[in-house]
Order: structure tokens, then sequence, then C-alpha cells
């Protein structure tokens, strides 16, 4: 949601932070505890602050897809659980959470898109290791 709002609006990575935890996600239930609060921050710094690296490994693995004709959600989707493969979360529950995440979220084909590309960026993030 954080990643969503802030490619929408086009803000700041602090600025969607901070608008995020005070007015975007009022009435949503979020029940985030300090250390889950910590760890989404961290998630949503990293991608907006290497948005362009992570943007050029779904770009290698989405062929016949352009990022910028993907979904606001599916793209937003593949860029978390990119940096997430890059940070040595194991591949099938970074693919399992973010397809749950794509479908939740996102259109009737996004849960397959999203297995689809992440299954190869998966293969070129472990042979970069």
């Amino acid at each position: 949601m954080m990643l969503f709002a802030a490619e929408a609006q086009q803000l700041p990575p602090k600025t969607a932070l901070k608008d995020f935890f005070t007015s975007l996600a009022f009435g949503i239930d979020l029940d985030l505890d300090a250390d889950s609060r910590a760890y989404a921050e961290t998630l949503v710094m990293g991608i907006l602050d290497g948005q362009d690296a992570i943007d050029g490994v779904i770009k290698a693995a989405s062929t016949n897809w352009r990022i910028e004709r993907m979904s606001r959600v599916d793209r937003n989707v593949l860029r978390l659980a990119t940096l997430e493969l890059q940070s040595g979360i194991e591949r099938a529950i970074v693919i399992d959470e973010a397809v749950e995440l794509a479908k939740r979220f996102g259109t009737e084909d996004s849960g397959s898109f999203v297995n689809g590309v992440l299954s190869r960026v998966a293969d070129l993030v472990t042979v970069k290791r």
C-alpha cells in the first residue's frame, strides 16, 4: 500500500512513509507492532532508494512486458519480492507471499503474472549471488 501510494502521488520516500502512517492508513486495521512497522519502512525505503536497480532485474525477467505497462499493483508487488529475494529470503516463501498479495490487491490475472515473472527474477537473483 505504501509503494502504491508513493508511486501514485509521486512522493519522496520519507514523505510517503509519513503520510501513510498518519493519514492513508487511517481506518485500515493494520495491527503493526513496532518491529513490523520498522521492517515495512526498511523494505519501502530499500525499494524506493534502489528502484532503478530493482526495476532492471524485473525488466530482465519480464521480456514480454515493459515495466511501465504493468499494473501499479503488480509492479510494486514485483519490486517488493525482488528486494526480498535479493536479501536472501527463501524463494518459495517470497513467491508465495507475492502471489497472495497480487491476488488480493490486483486483477484476476495478477497472481499468475507475478508468479511467472518472479520465477524468472528468482533465477536471475540466484545466478548473481
